[in-house]
């Protein structure tokens, strides 16, 4: 698929079924581009489905199939949308880095392909709000999906879930008092099984 060169055609490449629930369109909405009036368009629409695909497939759909409504905060970014937010610090991490990630249209410099999306797990937020513990859902995903990493942020602990062919499979924390990293390669806790990390969780879930 060319990039599109007009409104049918951006609509079209919208139309794309990533999954059985995602559709390309629920990841190219971008605050920057429209405050600033920039298109959030693939220049490689090909490489950037695929990526988006597997992020889909093998991760957002079991995710929702587990614990219900996701919500996309932040997904795809053009190397010039992603390029403005960093040199205007507005939470966008330098081209080169989101290469794979955020920038889903852009191989790594290893050849790696990978996506990212912001997401927010209703099903975590009540559990969130009452307790200020966000790594339930870390831990879950960790002994139950593939990833190459996830960043957790303050806000309804919402996170980056990238994944593809990098499977570096850290986890970072942006929220207080518990900031750095939980896991990575390296780490006591990297291997092994965490449930009883989220046990109480998913307790409070069947119960209602």
């Amino acid at each position: 698929m060319r990039k599109p060169q007009s409104m049918r055609a951006l609509e079209e490449l919208g139309r794309v079924r990533l999954s059985a629930n995602f559709f390309m369109r629920d990841f190219l909405h971008s605050e920057i581009a429209s405050f600033y009036g920039m298109q959030n368009i693939p220049d490689d629409p090909d490489l950037a489905i695929a990526a988006g695909t597997k992020l889909c497939e093998e991760a957002l759909e079991p995710l929702q199939a587990r614990f219900g409504r996701i919500s996309i905060r932040s997904a795809y970014r053009s190397p010039e949308v992603n390029r403005f937010g960093n040199q205007n610090n507005l939470n966008c991490a330098n081209n080169e880095s989101n290469f794979g990630g955020h920038i889903w249209d852009r191989l790594t410099s290893k050849g790696e392909m990978g996506a990212c999306a912001t997401i927010i797990v209703h099903a975590l937020v009540p559990w969130y709000d009452r307790t200020g513990q966000w790594e339930a859902v870390a831990w879950w995903i960790h002994d139950h999906l593939p990833y190459d990493e996830l960043e957790f942020f303050p806000k309804y602990a919402a996170f980056n879930y990238c994944h593809g062919d990098r499977q570096r499979r850290r986890i970072r924390s942006y929220i207080p008092p518990r900031r750095g990293w939980l896991t990575k390669p390296g780490m006591a806790n990297a291997t092994g099984g965490h449930s009883a990390e989220y046990a109480e969780w998913l307790e409070s879930l069947e119960s209602k």
